[in-house]
Formats: C-alpha cells, sequence, structure tokens
C-alpha cells in the first residue's frame, strides 16, 4: 500500500525545522497529504490540581500552553509554505501529559505512517517519549524516528531490516513497503536465529522471497550475538554496510519489561545514529 497520509506530532520549537524538512521531501515524493499537530503541552503534575490549584493558576499554564502551541504553528506553517506543491494541514492543540496519549492517537490512526524526532537525548522534553509510543501503541502508526542532529533524510538506497521471526518485525517490514520499493538493496538481518525454529534451515528465506515478489533486490546477513546487546550488533552492521536506513519491529516483550530491563527496540531508539522505521 502506498503512503498517502502523513502524520507529524511537534511539542518543541527546537525540532520543527529539521523534523519537517524530512516529512515534507517524503510527502513531496510520495504524492502524499502531511498532517501536522502542533503541541503546546501542559507538564504540570496532575496531584497539584487535586490540591485545590487556584482558578487563576489553571488559566495562566492553559494560556501558556496555547501560546506555545501557536508558535509551533506558526513556525511549521513557514516551513510548509515553502513547498507550493506539497498538500499539508497544520493545527495547534493542548493537552496535558495525562492525556497526551489520547489526544495524539486519536490523529495517528488515520495516517499511513508518522515521522517524528527521536524521544531520547539530550534537551527532549518529558512529553516526548509517551508522544512517541502513543502514536506507535495507540495509534498503531508505522513511525519513522529521525535520530538527533537529523536535518533532512534523502531516498535510501541501502535499507537494513532486523528480522526475528516475530508479528512486530514483519508489521513494520509491511508498512515500510513504500520506502524498501525505493532502495537499491535491502539486507535482511538476522542475530542469532534460533536452532529450533520451522526456518532455522533457512533463516530469512521466506521473508525474502516475500520481498522479491515485490521487485526488491534482498541479500541475507546471518550474525552472531558478538555484543553484549543485539541493538549494538545492528548499529555495528549498518554502519559496516553503510545503510541509509533501518526496519524493525517495536517492543517484542511488554514496554514495562522493556523500560525496566531495556531491550533492542528501546536501545535501538536512544542509540541509532540512522533513520528508524518501527511498527508494532
Amino acid at each position: 500500500m502506498a503512503w498517502k497520509s502523513l502524520f507529524c506530532a511537534l511539542s518543541d520549537p527546537a525540532l520543527v525545522q529539521p523534523t519537517l524538512e524530512t516529512a515534507m521531501a517524503m510527502g513531496s515524493r510520495l504524492d502524499a497529504h502531511l498532517d501536522v499537530m502542533a503541541l503546546g503541552v501542559n507538564r504540570t503534575p496532575t496531584d497539584m490540581y487535586f490540591a485545590g490549584a487556584s482558578a487563576i493558576s489553571v488559566q495562566s499554564t492553559l494560556d501558556q500552553c496555547t501560546e506555545e502551541a501557536e508558535a509551533i504553528a506558526k513556525a511549521a506553517r513557514e516551513a510548509l509554505s515553502a513547498l507550493p506543491d506539497l498538500a499539508w494541514s497544520c493545527e495547534p492543540h493542548v493537552a496535558h501529559m495525562a492525556d497526551l496519549g489520547r489526544v495524539v492517537a486519536a490523529r495517528a490512526r488515520f495516517c499511513d505512517a508518522a515521522i517524528q524526532p527521536t524521544p531520547y537525548g539530550e534537551g527532549r522534553g518529558a512529553e516526548m517519549e509517551p508522544l512517541t509510543e502513543s502514536i506507535l501503541f495507540e495509534g498503531r502508526a508505522p513511525t519513522l524516528i529521525l535520530p538527533a542532529g537529523m536535518s533532512g533524510m534523502h531516498t535510501p538506497r541501502q535499507v537494513m531490516v532486523a528480522w526475528n521471526e516475530s508479528p512486530e518485525a514483519l508489521t513494520a517490514i509491511r508498512a515500510a513497503l513504500p520506502l524498501l520499493k525505493e532502495a537499491d538493496r535491502v539486507k535482511v538481518v538476522v542475530v542469532d536465529p534460533p536452532a529450533h525454529e520451522p526456518g532455522r534451515s533457512d533463516p530469512g528465506g521466506a521473508l525474502s522471497q516475500f520481498l522479491v515478489r515485490h521487485g526488491l533486490r534482498v541479500e541475507i546477513d546471518i550474525l552472531s550475538k558478538s555484543l553484549p546487546r543485539v541493538a549494538d550488533v545492528l548499529i555495528r552492521h549498518s554502519r559496516d554496510t553503510d545503510a541509509d536506513m533501518i526496519v524493525m519491529g517495536a517492543y517484542g516483550h511488554s514496554r514495562f519489561r522493556e523500560a525496566v530491563f531495556g531491550g533492542a527496540s528501546r536501545a535501538m531508539l536512544e542509540q541509532c545514529p540512522l533513520p528508524l522505521l518501527m511498527a508494532h
């Protein structure tokens, strides 16, 4: 399925321009509509309201969030107007941290894919993680995560697909087909394939056949877990093979387990130096 509806939810003025450069280029290239949500986030702990915050304090916070949303929307509209052939919309929204997931997911669920800055790193607000998670999990939208410091993204020519037989990985790969079809080469990467799975004699073979039938040039790389974490193996291999983008499933384990004990998907979100397309 082609991507015809793209989505961005922006809550940090400093990330508007670098995020939209990629989203706009992708929307123009794919002839897709780009829907931008400019967010003013109320980060006040909810227990403060139960403690009896004054009406003046509540209104002051609401006014500040509204101003932030309007400022982000203004910056986004200025950037979007630079590409006259692009179909786009941009609206400001105000949301409380406790309700952020519902507000964002209600819009994200009607897009083909979202483009978001990485939620982790220096200067990232507390709302960035729940914002990204709400798009991936509540909105069920495939999400292209852009690494910190990245400004714009060219058409990916060499794409690395992390394959572990999981439903999440297959969902991400199917969602990524519009971008995979633009690539010159797709590498299916399997780290320590299980010895007792049905496909143990041909790891990645069935997936490669599926992708080849879509007209893709596919190679399979079988890697050993030579580093402590799977994420480290994937990142090193992406550098060794000059990959432009990585595709993988999001959170094969429970999100609580990922947050407490770590996991490949969380580590990739934190450290991946390349655009990372994830889906759940």
